[in-house]
């Protein structure tokens, strides 16, 4: 290029002792070159000059008294920040402002922190407790209790149902008896130690017995047959004067009508018809 012709392509005015950029070899003054060619700065919207150093994030440009924290307005430049809503954020300001919190004291969870979730809450490991001895859950095991979580030991302490023979936690196998909790092979006759679970059984003076025990100890005997009424499976029974017969023994003692309903008669210790009493 000829010296005494050197000027600038867009304006024509010779730089010859005037300071100038070049561009795909070609020359340009400042003013034009910061015209055409400067980045709009995101904060005050100004050219960013040639004497200005140009921040960029993602295609979008500051100068660098303006790449600033928009909350506090500290700056930002060869520091950690973040954005929302295309506004610049230093670390604090990101977290104080849009952070998950701890359900358990409210402070933000810092980058890299362990965060224990549960039912759309979330705590610190610190935070996340026991609502009876208050410790940290850490990796142990818990049970849900009103919102809250217990330890295993402290709930099997305060909230699980006990074995009413035993007094241990039931932790499965559990049956009811007359409103109390059992274990399976707690629930038992008193006579034989048969588990009574899934069986039919009553109770004589609060104790349970199987059918076969409670019949042998405690049922009235059938005259007719000997074998106890024990009223079990819908069993019905007839009484008279002190004596007992299974429904279907009540029966003439000669010629075996069943009597149950109808007139009879007695002689000595036998029943009988009105035809057989005669």
């Amino acid at each position: 290029m000829d010296a005494g012709n050197f000027s600038c392509v867009n304006c024509n005015k010779s730089l010859t002792g005037h300071r100038y950029i070049l561009r795909d070899e070609k020359p340009h003054c400042i003013q034009c070159y910061e015209q055409v060619f400067a980045n709009s700065c995101e904060q005050c919207k100004e050219k960013i000059g040639c004497d200005s150093k140009d921040l960029s994030y993602k295609e979008r440009h500051w100068h660098e008294r303006c790449f600033k924290c928009s909350a506090c307005s500290a700056s930002l430049v060869d520091k950690p920040f973040a954005t929302k809503d295309d506004a610049l954020y230093c670390s604090n300001c990101h977290d104080e402002k849009f952070a998950a919190r701890c359900d358990g004291c409210s402070k933000v969870f810092s980058a890299g922190m362990r965060k224990y979730e549960y039912h759309g809450k979330q705590w610190h490991e610190e935070c996340f407790l026991c609502r009876e001895c208050r410790q940290p859950i850490g990796s142990r095991s818990f049970i849900p209790r009103d919102q809250e979580v217990c330890c295993v030991p402290c709930y099997e302490e305060k909230y699980a149902q006990k074995c009413r023979k035993c007094t241990q936690v039931i932790k499965r196998g559990g049956v009811t008896y007359k409103g109390e909790p059992y274990h399976k092979e707690c629930l038992v006759c008193t006579n034989c130690n048969t588990q009574l679970a899934g069986l039919k059984f009553t109770s004589k003076e609060d104790k349970p017995y199987c059918a076969d025990c409670y019949g042998q100890l405690f049922a009235k005997k059938c005259c007719r047959c000997s074998q106890a009424i024990t009223g079990f499976g819908g069993c019905k029974f007839i009484s008279f004067e002190e004596r007992h017969w299974h429904s279907d023994c009540f029966v003439c003692y000669k010629c075996s009508v069943n009597l149950v309903g109808k007139g009879f008669l007695t002689d000595g210790d036998d029943i009988l018809c009105p035809e057989c009493g005669r």
